[in-house]
């Protein structure tokens, strides 16, 4: 809670990151598109076209959001990750301060998977990494936006990563250009009335 009540500071981002898993499912007909006084009309059979993985990036206080869908979520998909927000998204950041869930891929040893040593180094140089406590994930504000993401993007079926890079790519334009901020409201205090089995008992 200490990490989200830090002031906004552009050389020591706080990004909350999260992923999801997504099924691509085509239509096995054509849906019968919506008319004057009638829905749209969508057969219950669909066929599968595999799955994939949503990485969702947010800083709250800059109102900034990266949505990108992988064919895979390996430790070498997540690092890859980590570079691109490194290295084009905060190139100028001293640090990034990131916050996310306890994933076995989520971790320094995924960068040393997918980069050489030296390599690896340097961008772990570069975070600073805090982990929501197990059965916490609802403290990562990553994944509060994955579910408006849902809500708001991906409310049909689709079929193929290139059609599903594109809606995610006109929703992250979309909320960039609002610069909607999150203000988070459940403090340390909070934390320690609710999640008082958390702490250390003396």
């Amino acid at each position: 809670m200490s990490v989200y009540a830090r002031p906004h500071d552009p050389s020591r981002p706080v990004v909350c990151m999260d992923e999801k898993p997504y099924q691509l499912l085509a239509h096995v007909r054509d849906p019968i598109p919506a008319g004057p006084g009638r829905d749209l009309k969508e057969d219950s059979e669909y066929v599968r076209h595999g799955t994939c993985s949503i990485f969702c990036w947010v800083e709250p206080l800059a109102g900034w959001r990266r949505a990108d869908a992988q064919p895979r979520r390996t430790k070498v998909d997540w690092a890859r990750q980590v570079k691109e927000l490194l290295c084009v998204d905060y190139p100028d950041a001293e640090t990034v301060v990131l916050v996310m869930d306890n994933l076995n891929t989520h971790g320094i040893g995924s960068l040393y998977e997918a980069f050489e040593p030296a390599e690896a180094f340097a961008l772990a140089q570069r975070l600073e990494i805090h982990h929501t406590p197990k059965h916490g994930s609802w403290l990562n504000i990553a994944e509060i936006e994955l579910s408006v993401l849902t809500r708001q993007c991906l409310g049909r079926r689709i079929e193929d990563l290139e059609t599903l890079n594109a809606e995610l790519a006109a929703w992250q334009r979309q909320t960039n250009a609002d610069q909607r901020q999150v203000q988070w409201h459940f403090t340390t205090d909070d934390a320690r009335i609710k999640l008082r089995h958390l702490y250390p008992k003396t």
